[in-house]
């Protein structure tokens, strides 16, 4: 759809989860595409190298560095679409400045964001977000570190809509949320896999006694597919897209991460824990003094604390259509493929498990 050009995907893990995924759309389904250039740290080039040898990557080069101001300004000469997928938690604000301030001087009109749910929910105060869509009023309180960055982040590229760059045109700029995600490649997933073979069980962080509680899932292909289509969106269609935020969606169904896990897991007979809210409560906050008092000398960071605690017991559900509105958005996997293509991945599990002992 007339994307011909250069694509910069800059990300600390573009070879592993999301970014994976969106190489493999754009190689596939956009033959048009000129190059797709990964800006990275330098420690990453093997897995990039070797996605490129495994695949039809002869359009995929890769460039490396910090998220500084210059090297990116030297990475995306003459690209026309940048997609910033991740950075690490500190300095995101700044980075994204820098996003920002190379696109300006290089000319760049399209600068797409992924963003997350998290940027306006679940909050601390356990407000439920039921069937929502983007123009839902919630109140948003931030009080962990990552959806406080990513909603910071968010918030600077969706000003920068409009700006003037290089050469008198402008940048439109949009951000696309994925809510919970899941598909091959997910290390949460392998996690839930290994804890569930030690234990008999799923793991603590994952059970909460409290049924009516359900979220949004979405595939990662159909993450990465919705990517590709704000892409084109944005330079066909910059008056309609740009300025805006999109939440990530598909035919996946509503349910508590538990009972999502156990459909996922069938295959191998994990029974579920039922741990007492109060206990989970407690564990919560021992792994957040834990947190504090290990600061100084050690990253101690459990996956139960009193944030995904708060996460897992509050329904944060979207039901929109805004990007099929904005840009003819259609799950290109259906709810049957994106659960057989995942379930195969994890078919693959047990001959692993058996090479790492």
């Amino acid at each position: 759809r007339n994307t011909s050009g250069v694509l910069c995907i800059c990300s600390p893990v573009p070879v592993g989860f999301l970014g994976q995924h969106l190489l493999r759309i754009l190689l596939e389904k956009e033959d048009s595409l000129e190059e797709i250039r990964v800006f990275d740290k330098p420690r990453n080039i093997r897995g990039i190298l070797s996605y490129k040898q495994n695949t039809h990557g002869s359009r995929l080069n890769y460039s490396h560095g910090d998220v500084s101001y210059s090297n990116l300004k030297q990475s995306i000469k003459k690209i026309k679409i940048a997609c910033p997928l991740s950075y690490s938690l500190l300095y995101q604000h700044k980075r994204t400045k820098n996003v920002i301030k190379a696109c300006v001087e290089c000319g760049i009109e399209c600068l797409l964001y992924t963003s997350s749910m998290e940027v306006v929910g679940p909050n601390i105060n356990g407000d439920h977000f039921k069937r929502g869509n983007e123009d839902t009023p919630y109140t948003v309180k931030h009080s962990m570190a990552y959806p406080k960055s990513k909603s910071e982040a968010e918030k600077i590229v969706l000003d920068a809509n409009g700006t003037k760059v290089k050469g008198g045109k402008h940048l439109y700029t949009c951000s696309l949320r994925p809510t919970g995600i899941y598909g091959e490649g997910h290390q949460l997933i392998k996690d839930f896999y290994k804890q569930g073979v030690q234990r008999g069980v799923f793991a603590l962080f994952t059970i909460t006694i409290i049924k009516s509680v359900t979220y949004p899932l979405v595939y990662l292909g159909n993450v990465a597919w919705m990517h590709l289509l704000a892409a084109q969106a944005l330079r066909e269609r910059p008056e309609k897209v740009g300025g805006e935020a999109f939440y990530c969606y598909d035919d996946s169904p509503y349910k508590s991460y538990e009972d999502f896990n156990m459909v996922l897991f069938s295959e191998f007979n994990f029974r579920k824990a039922r741990i007492p809210t109060m206990v989970l409560w407690f564990l919560a906050m021992f792994n957040d003094l834990m947190h504090w008092l290990l600061k100084p000398i050690y990253n101690y960071t459990p996956l139960l604390n009193s944030y995904t605690l708060a996460v897992v017991s509050t329904t944060f559900t979207v039901r929109t259509d805004k990007a099929e509105r904005h840009f003819d958005y259609r799950p290109l996997y259906s709810w049957d493929e994106c659960l057989a293509r995942t379930k195969k991945w994890i078919s693959t599990f047990p001959s692993e498990n058996s090479k790492d002992c």
